[in-house]
C-alpha cells in the first residue's frame, strides 16, 4: 500500500500501486521515490547511513519498484515513437483496441462472460474508480459486475477518460460532434455498438451515463432513503419481463420400509415482474450550461435524487399498470395476507403481536417492518406503567427501530391511521426477498437542444436533459408478508 511522504507525496509500497497510473503520474512517482530512496541511503550531508533491517528491506523494495516504473516509461516511449511516425493509422488502431472495437483485440461484444467480468473488475479496482465511488457504492457495483455481464460490458465502454469527456460535451452542447477528438469518437462508437447489441433497447439516440455516476446502478440504501434497495431481491433482465418460479416447498414424509415413496411434488407458480420506463426531465438555461463547469456532474446528482424518490413511492404503492407494483398494492388485493386491527382507528400492542403471529415462521426469520413515521410514533407510545412489555421509546431516540427483534424501515408513502370508517394500510411485515425489483442496467440521457414556449412556440433560450431508466417491481410471493390494516 502506498504511504505518504509529507514533503513529496505518495510513495508506492508495492508494484500493485503502479496499476492504472498515467505516464505523467509515473514520472511524478519516480521523482518522489528517488527522493525517498536517497533519504534512506544517505544523510543530508551526503554520508552513507547504517541501515536497520527494515530500512534495508524498504530500500530493496523501492529499487525493484523503481525498475518497474522505468520499464513502463521506456515501453511507453517506444510506442509513442510509433505514434510520431504513423500517427493517424496507429493511433486509431490502438484507440479501437482500447475500446474493444477491433476484432483482433477482442470486441467487447464478443467477450466471454468471465472475460468481460474480469476486465470490468480491473477497471473497478483502479484509482479512478476509488476516487468516484464510496465504499458501499463500489461494493454495489462489484456485485452487479459479478452477476450481470451487461453491467460489466457497460463499464468497459463508458468508464474511461475519452468516453467521459465525450459524454460531457454531448450532453451540454448540441453541436459537440465536431469538437470530439479521434479518441473520443472511438469511445462513443464503442458505446453505440454496445448499445446496438443490447436486446430491446428503446429510445435510440441517448448517451449512457458513465457507470460510476449512474444513479440507476450505484444507488444503495446507505446512500439514499430507499429501504427497498437494501431489502428486496434485485434481478437484472435483458427483456421487459422477469419470470420466476415460486413454491410453498416440498412436503417430506416418512414411508414404510420397501414401500413406494409418497408423491411429495410441490405446486409451482410462475410470478412475473414487468419492467417499465422511469423518466426525468431537467430544463436549464443556455447561460447556465456555458458558465457552470461542473454542470453535468451536478445534474446527475439531481437525477439521482428524483429517481430515488420515485422508486420509494412506486415500490410502496405503485399500481402495477405502467409502473412498478408496490408491495402495499399487492398485499391489499390479497385478503389472505391482511390482518385487521382489533379496534378500528386505534393501534394497540395486541395488534403488533397479532400481525407478527400471523406471519408464517419461515418468513419471520428474515423479516422486516415497513410503515409511516406516524405509525412508528404510535408504537413508541404503547408502553404504560401497567404495560411494561410494550416499553415506550424515549424522545431522544430517532424511532422505534426494532420490533420483535426485527428492523423497522420508514416509507413516507404509507399513511397514519385516520377515522375508524376509512380503509387504512398500517404496516407491512415480512421477508422482503419475496419482493422482486427487476431492472435493465443503466440510465441514458438525451440532450434536447432547444425548448419552446408553449404559448407562442418561440425559443426560450433553454435546453433540457431527458433521462430514462427501465425498472419494475412486484411481489413474487404474497404469503411471505402480512399487511396490518383496518376495515
Amino acid at each position: 500500500m502506498a504511504e505518504k511522504d509529507e514533503a513529496n507525496g505518495l510513495i508506492p509500497g508495492s508494484l500493485d500501486d503502479l496499476s492504472g497510473l498515467t505516464p505523467d503520474e509515473l514520472r511524478n512517482t519516480l521523482e518522489v521515490l528517488d527522493a525517498h530512496l536517497k533519504s534512506i541511503h544517505m544523510t543530508e550531508n551526503g554520508e552513507l547511513r547504517d541501515l536497520t533491517e527494515d530500512e534495508d528491506a524498504a530500500l530493496e523494495t523501492g529499487i525493484e519498484i523503481r525498475k518497474a516504473i522505468v520499464s513502463k516509461l521506456e515501453k511507453h516511449e517506444r510506442i509513442s515513437s510509433i505514434f510520431r511516425e504513423r500517427p493517424k493509422a496507429v493511433q486509431q488502431a490502438l484507440s479501437n483496441i482500447r475500446y474493444g472495437l477491433d476484432d483482433a483485440a477482442g470486441d467487447v461484444r464478443r467477450l466471454t462472460v468471465p472475460e468481460a467480468r474480469d476486465r470490468a473488475l480491473r477497471v473497478l479496482d483502479s484509482r479512478d474508480a476509488s476516487s468516484q465511488l464510496s465504499g458501499d457504492q463500489k461494493e454495489q457495483v462489484e456485485k452487479y459486475v459479478r452477476t450481470n455481464t451487461d453491467i460489466a460490458r457497460r463499464i468497459l465502454v463508458t468508464e474511461n477518460d475519452a468516453y467521459r469527456d465525450a459524454w460531457m460535451k454531448m450532453v451540454t452542447n448540441p453541436n459537440a460532434g465536431y469538437l470530439l477528438t479521434d479518441e473520443e469518437r472511438s469511445a462513443m462508437r464503442a458505446w453505440e455498438e454496445y448499445r446496438a447489441m443490447s436486446e430491446g433497447t428503446s429510445a435510440a439516440g441517448g448517451y449512457g451515463i458513465p457507470v460510476f455516476i449512474d444513479p440507476s446502478i450505484i444507488m444503495t440504501a446507505q446512500g439514499s432513503g430507499n429501504p427497498f434497495l437494501q431489502l428486496a431481491r434485485q434481478v437484472d433482465v435483458n427483456t421487459n419481463v422477469w419470470k420466476g418460479v415460486s413454491s410453498a416447498g416440498v412436503s417430506w414424509s416418512f414411508d414404510s420400509e420397501a414401500s413406494a415413496v409418497s408423491d411429495d411434488s410441490p405446486t409451482l407458480a410462475q410470478p412475473s415482474v414487468s419492467v417499465f420506463m422511469a423518466r426525468g426531465f431537467i430544463p436549464y438555461s443556455i447561460e447556465l450550461g456555458q458558465d457552470y463547469p461542473q454542470f453535468a456532474s451536478e445534474m446527475s446528482n439531481l437525477l439521482s435524487a428524483g429517481y430515488d424518490e420515485l422508486l420509494v413511492n412506486k415500490f410502496t404503492n405503485g399500481s402495477g399498470s405502467g409502473e412498478p407494483q408496490g408491495i402495499v398494492t399487492a398485499l391489499d388485493a390479497d385478503t389472505t395476507v391482511e390482518v385487521l386491527l382489533g379496534t378500528a382507528g386505534t393501534l394497540a400492542a395486541a395488534d403488533i403481536y397479532n400481525v407478527w403471529a400471523k406471519l408464517p415462521q419461515r418468513f419471520r426469520r428474515s423479516a422486516s417492518w415497513l410503515g409511516a413515521v406516524d405509525i412508528n410514533n404510535k408504537i413508541r407510545q404503547l408502553g404504560t406503567a401497567n404495560n411494561f412489555h410494550a416499553t415506550t421509546v424515549q424522545l431522544s431516540a430517532g424511532a422505534a427501530e426494532v420490533l420483535m427483534n426485527k428492523q423497522w424501515y420508514e416509507t413516507p408513502y404509507m399513511t397514519d391511521l385516520t377515522s375508524s370508517g376509512v380503509h387504512t394500510n398500517v404496516a407491512v411485515v415480512g421477508d422482503f426477498s419475496n419482493y422482486v425489483i427487476a431492472r435493465r442496467g443503466g440510465m441514458n440521457v438525451e440532450l434536447v437542444p432547444t425548448l419552446f414556449d408553449v404559448t407562442n412556440n418561440r425559443p426560450t433560450g433553454q435546453r433540457g436533459w431527458f433521462a430514462y431508466a427501465r425498472i419494475g417491481g412486484g411481489s413474487a410471493n404474497n404469503q411471505g408478508f402480512r399487511l396490518l390494516n383496518q376495515t
